[in-house]
């Protein structure tokens, strides 16, 4: 596996990204690096984090998962998915509320999950798990809020302006929601052994990710019927990221976490998307070939 840092940032650059990784077999320890104690900003790769939360709270008795809430149409984080994209009120309870936050990443269901939890709750969660580098800094939709200052008064339109890019604090790990490549691995191996809490609310957070929609980045470089990958994504202007679990019918398992940046400001970039899973591919093909 010597050769592999060096194929990763090859495969980064001919993407036209910048791009930090680890990748660790969860039953071994085995683990490739690229930039793995690199500061990044999580975007809605921090749902991970408050899902944990979320269990950990509901496995203390503190909430139960069934709970429910109501959403009405005012006053809604903004995002294209889920409840984020809906119309009317509606009521859920906090565990559908959690799939929508992982499957289709519902902006809005995260926040109504964040209110119940407490954005403290979600730093305490991290730092039991020894997660030394990551924190949540605010919720969505007031990370979504700080870029509309930042952006000024052209809005969303001035996001295609690599010098409005450079203010955004969203794009700042030193001023919004953190972690690093190698936190994360850390985390997705806690979840998949059952280290965060009892082994039902593991095997539901393990679910939910399995439920993820977007085919077009760690699962994109696994495009086998007989492979799983469960993940969570991250996106914001310039940023493409995905975390996850690589599942393999022998039994190898694999955390990956990939975090991606680029100088261009377009929305549309497969290449960037991509990317992510050929990255974790020739992660995940040079931890199986050193077993």
């Amino acid at each position: 596996m010597t050769d592999t840092p060096s194929r990763l940032r090859a495969v980064f650059a001919d993407a036209g990204v910048t791009g930090w990784l680890h990748a660790v077999d969860i039953d071994t320890g085995a683990q490739v690096e690229a930039g793995a104690d690199q500061p990044v900003c999580t975007a809605s790769v921090h749902k991970l984090c408050l899902l944990v939360a979320l269990h950990q709270e509901a496995a203390a008795g503190r909430l139960d998962l069934t709970e429910q809430v109501e959403c009405p149409p005012v006053g809604r984080t903004p995002g294209p998915t889920g409840l984020a994209a809906m119309l009317d009120t509606a009521r859920l309870s906090l565990r559908d509320a959690a799939y929508l936050m992982m499957a289709v990443s519902d902006n809005t269901a995260a926040d109504l999950l964040l209110a119940r939890v407490g954005l403290d709750t979600v730093n305490r969660c991290t730092a039991r798990l020894g997660l030394t580098r990551t924190h949540a800094a605010h919720g969505f939709g007031e990370m979504l809020a700080l870029m509309r200052e930042d952006a000024g008064p052209d809005g969303a339109r001035a996001l295609a302006d690599p010098h409005v890019i450079t203010r955004l604090r969203a794009l700042d790990p030193a001023r919004t929601n953190r972690s690093t490549p190698r936190d994360m691995t850390r985390l997705l191996g806690a979840v998949w052994r059952d280290e965060t809490g009892p082994p039902e609310h593991g095997a539901a957070m393990r679910r939910v990710m399995g439920l993820q929609v977007w085919p077009h980045r760690l699962a994109a470089g696994f495009p086998f019927d007989d492979v799983h990958v469960a993940g969570k994504t991250g996106t914001l202007p310039t940023l493409r990221n995905e975390v996850g679990v690589v599942e393999y019918p022998d039994g190898g398992r694999y955390a990956v976490a990939v975090f991606t940046r680029t100088d261009r400001t377009a929305a549309v970039l497969p290449a960037a998307d991509a990317v992510i899973g050929t990255a974790a591919r020739v992660a995940v093909d040079a931890l199986r070939a050193a077993a």
